[in-house]
């Protein structure tokens, strides 16, 4: 399973939280908002097709926030910054996702 989808079954599990993800795409940085098991790009156009992941494989993710939803970008609520890859991932394990 892809990262992103792993992180999309997360915010199924937390209606309550909004992921950002900070990730280098081909050396360009993005950020991916991720809600309810739904990702959009906050920087670049989103393919319509739910198929074509928003965050491809070779995209390295460089942070984690987590975010009270409602998300509003002028004030965002974080619960957690700065979350590594890493750590993400563990926590992903423990959760079996």
């Amino acid at each position: 399973m892809l990262p992103i989808q792993r992180l999309e079954k997360y915010t199924v599990k937390h209606p309550q939280e909004v992921l950002i993800i900070t990730a280098q795409i081909d050396g360009e940085e993005d950020q991916i908002a991720i809600f309810k098991g739904f990702s959009s790009s906050l920087m670049r156009p989103t393919a319509f097709d739910p198929d074509i992941p928003v965050l491809p494989e070779n995209a390295v993710i460089t942070q984690i926030d987590r975010v009270a939803n409602p998300y509003n970008p002028s004030n965002p609520k974080y619960l957690e910054q700065a979350i590594s890859w890493t750590e993400m991932e563990r926590r992903l394990l423990q959760m079996g996702i």
